[in-house]
């Protein structure tokens, strides 16, 4: 009989998160909606005045925090709703609206920043200077000084804000397609029971310990995205065509140029992660096949990359997990361990466990004004504490901006950073982990997690990250992307990863950019994954072998949020993402815990 995932009425309440903090009802939600109608059109009413006064321009920025701030949660409310029932067509429609309603505040202040271009910088600092509403949005103004060749006229920024909301339909289209309409064939095991695929169970059963069970799994996973393959191509061509449009619409050179250039990002940075990646491919070879040798296997399959090499693996429940991640994040201070426990024990910042219609994956989301909530599926293993360690990191992250940063400009921080406060936590729960659970079994086990880890971040994401940038530009000159095309030129890209050492079934790996339903719409979002972990290693480091201020520093950092550039605040913390040498690390780090899995494995045989 399969083993089915439960209703949504069936989690207990506990381990739900708590949206009515936000809203205590849809009611409410409503009410805010009508607000929000009238903040708008009192900020159209500073349309063309913002040049008359300092004071003129500090009313209107008050005005846009508080108009803002109500449609952060808005859209968080919707949002979190649908992803934990995407079948509720009620929750679907409000998500889709509250997209909308974004759309449509972000066309109705499109005059600003135009407008203060007309002002001038020089007439803009001295009000700065003169209006002390004003003289937080320092930081905020340079950001715009170095923009301004890309903020075009208020007329068009007008419409490029109208657009955003139809430009977006492709990504949309994708993640229903893929939450809420694919069937999935039963998993079945060497005994043939059979299992339930859903996006919750996926990652359980790709590292369930019976062959069978992770083959079909993985094949039956594959198989439905590929029965989708022409419409999901469809969809992708479409993000990236809306990737292209916005890029020559604003006048970079090209959507590399547009997603780097708006964060500030050197295309360095990029470059030299794609470079040290291949460069370090080896490892990985090495890594296949010691797991290989390991499992006794003739083969490797894609669908073993993930598979047990523990003989006993340890069972974490949710509130273990807590407990060993507070100890891990202990040398960051009282303050930071007890605002964690509080948030996952007592306020319910966490949707812990996987439920019918539950989008895949995990995320960290939330706005000032409400809490930095936490989407997951939890399973009772050291992969869902990794998990729960990991958004907890963005949470944090997100905490400390929000007390620190009292302006909205500042509380959203880049992507950049974000990838970096999340992997430091898994990086410091598992060298505690490591330094007090002496067990061989529990060591290899924690390895392996590290391993699946590294292979999402290290791997995946670089592997990602250069389909990326050849489907753009394809698009950019002119080619189609069909999807045989993106089939071979993703099997392709991991061939290299895996070397000789995994045999590639071409098709089904070739199909796994349809199973990233999110990441590939967000301009160069994948590769942000891989720097992070190199710049999270690079400063648990400082803080493992006690370097002075290491802490302290690095606490500075999750509370500058967006008030320092990206690559500023990252130096602040103690690493420099300029040069490879992180990332270079990194890799050092992956290549020691093949060592020491190797060393493991070999004294138990």
């Amino acid at each position: 009989m399969a083993q089915v995932t439960k209703l949504r009425s069936e989690i207990p309440v506990q381990y739900t998160w708590d949206t009515d903090s936000i809203f205590a009802s849809v009611a409410d939600w409503e009410a805010a909606i009508g607000e929000l109608g009238t903040q708008l059109a009192e900020l159209g009413g500073y349309h063309g005045r913002l040049h008359e006064s300092p004071d003129t321009l500090a009313d209107f920025m008050a005005k846009l925090e508080t108009m803002q701030a109500n449609l952060g949660k808005i859209f968080v409310y919707g949002g979190l709703n649908y992803s934990v029932d995407t079948n509720n067509q009620e929750w679907a429609a409000r998500q889709d609206r509250a997209r909308g309603l974004l759309s449509r505040a972000t066309a109705a202040v499109a005059f600003a920043e135009p407008e203060l271009l007309q002002i001038g910088f020089d007439t803009l600092r001295q009000w700065l200077a003169a209006d002390e509403r004003l003289a937080e949005y320092t930081h905020y103004l340079d950001r715009l000084e170095k923009r301004q060749a890309h903020v075009r006229s208020a007329e068009v920024e007008q419409l490029l804000g109208q657009v955003q909301d139809p430009l977006g339909t492709a990504n949309s289209t994708h993640s229903v397609l893929a939450n809420a309409d694919l069937k999935f064939t039963l998993a079945t095991d060497s005994q043939g029971e059979s299992y339930e695929i859903t996006q919750g169970s996926i990652g359980s059963l790709t590292t369930h310990d019976d062959r069978d069970v992770r083959r079909t799994a993985w094949e039956n996973y594959a198989d439905a995205h590929l029965t989708f393959k022409n419409t999901m191509a469809n969809a992708l061509a479409g993000g990236v065509k809306r990737d292209v449009f916005f890029a020559r619409a604003r006048r970079y050179q090209n959507s590399l140029d547009a997603a780097l250039s708006n964060t500030f990002i050197p295309p360095a940075v990029f470059h030299n992660l794609i470079d040290t990646f291949k460069a370090n491919l080896s490892t990985w070879h090495r890594y296949w096949a010691i797991r290989r040798r390991a499992l006794g296997f003739d083969a490797l399959h894609a669908y073993d990359v993930k598979a047990p090499l523990s003989r006993q693996s340890p069972v974490v429940p949710y509130e273990t997990a807590v407990n060993w991640i507070a100890a891990g994040m202990q040398p960051l201070g009282d303050e930071y361990v007890s605002t964690l426990r509080r948030g996952c024990l007592e306020e319910r910042w966490v949707d812990v466990y996987p439920n019918q219609g539950k989008r895949m994956g995990a995320f960290s989301a939330g706005v000032p004004g409400t809490r930095p909530f936490i989407m997951m599926s939890y399973s009772d293993d050291l992969f869902g504490l990794s998990t729960l360690a990991h958004e907890l990191g963005h949470s944090l992250h997100s905490y400390f901006t929000w007390q620190n940063q009292k302006i909205l400009a500042y509380a959203r921080y880049g992507l950049f950073v974000a990838e970096v406060a999340s992997n430091f936590n898994q990086a410091m729960v598992r060298a505690h982990l490591l330094a007090n659970q002496p067990d061989p079994e529990f060591q290899i086990a924690l390895i392996e997690e590290a391993m699946a880890n590294f292979h999402r971040y290290f791997f995946i994401m670089p592997t990602l990250a250069r389909f990326e940038l050849e489907i753009h530009e394809r698009v950019e000159r002119g080619e189609a992307l069909t999807a045989d095309a993106l089939i071979n030129l993703m099997a392709d890209l991991f061939g290299e990863g895996f070397g000789d050492e995994v045999v590639i079934d071409r098709e089904r790996v070739g199909i796994t950019w349809a199973e990233f339903h999110t990441h590939l719409y967000s301009n160069f979002y994948v590769y942000q994954y891989a720097t992070g972990i190199s710049a999270a290693h690079a400063l648990a480091d400082g803080i493992l072998v006690d370097k002075p201020n290491a802490a302290e520093n690095y606490l500075a950092f999750l509370k500058a949020g967006g008030s320092v550039y990206p690559l500023e605040a990252l130096q602040l913390a103690g690493v420099d993402m300029t040069s490879p040498t992180a990332v270079e690390t990194t890799f050092g780090v992956l290549a020691s815990y093949v060592d020491r899995l190797e060393q493991l494995i070999a004294a138990r045989e």
